[in-house]
């Protein structure tokens, strides 16, 4: 079989067209998917308290996973990101989460129990020496979760009127990964 000049130059011209837009779709894409995974992986915060101390420091920056709950619920252990309010200019608070939806929560003693057994902890933290409105139970309603910080002699969290439980619309993600200091950078375990 022969080809003609005219229709190689059509073969190859449009090979070359056909190329390019192979090329821009691919760039596309990955323009979209790495903007995804930036907006649901990718927030970072900055921790301006030490609310959090042991687990993070004033100063830490961490990555918030803004796409885990609107999957799944919030777990008992989980470090979160909330705002007291649904109003975006309202502060953002890192904090653990206690209580789930229908459990009871109450201090007493400095232990925390959660539906009246007491809740043991993945480590140790000081004994809480002001239970706030935990002192008598604290019933969660549905989409509701008590929250402490682990520095739990110096936190503003669950305990207290001004914050109480956290409805699950306010929560903004979880906190998955430190990225600063160097010293620090890793997946933070619960």
């Amino acid at each position: 079989m022969r080809f003609s000049p005219g229709y190689v130059k059509d073969y190859f011209a449009k090979t070359k067209y056909k190329t390019i837009f192979i090329w821009i779709v691919e760039i596309v894409l990955v323009i979209v998917l790495a903007a995804g995974v930036s907006y649901f992986f990718g927030k970072s915060v900055v921790v301006q308290e030490g609310s959090m101390e042991p687990t993070l420091k004033a100063g830490d920056r961490v990555l918030i996973n803004s796409a885990v709950y609107k999957l799944s619920s919030p777990k008992r252990g989980d470090v979160i990101v909330h705002r007291t309010s649904r109003n975006d200019k309202s502060s953002l608070h890192i904090k653990r989460i206690i209580g789930l939806p229908g459990e009871t929560v109450q201090i007493k003693n400095g232990k925390i129990l959660v539906d009246g057994k007491r809740y043991k902890e993945a480590r140790e933290y000081p004994k809480i020496k002001n239970p706030g409105m935990a002192e008598s139970s604290v019933k969660l309603k549905s989409g509701e979760y008590f929250v402490l910080g682990d520095n739990r002699n110096n936190s503003e969290d669950s305990r207290y009127t001004d914050v109480g439980n956290i409805k699950k619309k306010n929560i903004i993600g979880r906190l998955w990964f430190v990225i600063s200091p160097k010293n620090r950078i890793g997946i933070l375990k619960n």
